[in-house]
């Protein structure tokens, strides 16, 4: 009888069904990265431009009046020609200051109550309450604030109601929904296992918030009050319509005084020759405080990723 072949129970090797992108694939995928990397470029190529155009049409202030009679100088009056911008540059850090203090503490509050307090329920009303606030034009803060806000404020000191603590208020709420999302969303990021291990330390609610969540939490808290203060720096309607607009340094809460941005708009519709270049300066410098702002931002953040 002739030798069968032998035959194991092993199944034959199925080929592999794995098939290759085609070659439309590698054409759609390098189309969408030069999609994206067109956008890119456009993004970052537009800030470029508006800082070089800002920074030609400011470039002769270092001539005429001289970059330090400029930045140090004390008196701000196109009338006599005098462009000093240090009390324009103190009272935008006053109003900015002031914002931060009354609005980083309540955007913080309203945070922990959406992140740790509330329910549900209370969280889908109270949530979309404060993104709406996002969206209310700064026209509208300035009119509530010159109409409701301004009569008590010069009740409280004597004056026309008009300077950096009537202008720091409506700031303060204003900020608040840039600095309570970020906040947040930095307390969403904290890791569920440290909320567990303090309750079950017998921690309470109001102990794990303070010793546990915010210290890990307080870089993504420090980036959203440094974000939140960018916004107030360059905020300009609400401060034209309530800070008074005089250039003078700060004298009290309830003193007129100018900021950067509001003496840019004001003047802007009727400034020529060096008065109009101190003008484009000043967007400069504007310009270099919100990078400066974003730069501390990223430099926070990186230190957190290395830690």
């Amino acid at each position: 009888m002739a030798d069968q072949p032998i035959t194991t129970g092993a199944p034959a090797e199925k080929k592999s069904t794995l098939k290759l992108m085609s070659k439309a694939t590698y054409a759609k995928e390098a189309a969408l990265r030069s999609v994206f990397l067109v956008c890119a470029t456009v993004a970052v190529a537009g800030v470029a431009l508006i800082f070089v155009f800002v920074g030609v049409r400011g470039w002769p202030i270092i001539q005429d009046p001289g970059l330090g009679a400029f930045l140090f100088g004390k008196v701000w009056s196109s009338s006599a020609g005098e462009f000093g911008i240090l009390p324009l540059v103190t009272g935008t850090f006053a109003i900015t200051i002031g914002s931060l203090v009354l609005g980083a503490p309540l955007a913080v509050g309203t945070a922990v109550f959406l992140s740790e307090i509330a329910s549900p329920k209370v969280r889908s009303i109270v949530r979309p309450a404060v993104e709406l606030l996002a969206g209310v034009p700064s026209v509208v803060y300035g009119f509530f604030g010159l109409i409701i806000l301004r009569p008590i404020i010069a009740d409280i000191t004597g004056g026309l109601g008009f300077g950096p603590l009537t202008a720091s208020i409506v700031l303060a709420v204003m900020i608040v929904p840039t600095i309570a999302t970020l906040t947040e969303d930095a307390l969403g990021s904290v890791v569920p296992g440290i909320r567990e291990a303090s309750y079950a330390m017998g921690a309470t609610t109001w102990q794990t918030i303070h010793k546990v969540l915010l210290p890990a939490a307080s870089v993504g808290i420090i980036d959203a009050v440094i974000l939140g203060m960018g916004r107030a720096v360059g905020e300009t309607m609400a401060v034209v319509m309530l800070a008074g607009n005089a250039p003078q340094f700060f004298k009290g809460p309830g003193e007129p005084i100018s900021t950067l941005t509001s003496q840019i708009v004001i003047d802007m519709s009727y400034a020529s020759g060096t008065h109009r270049t101190a003008l484009f300066a000043m967007a400069v410098i504007l310009f270099l405080i919100s990078m400066g702002l974003v730069a501390l931002v990223r430099l926070i953040s990186s230190r957190k990723e290395t830690r």
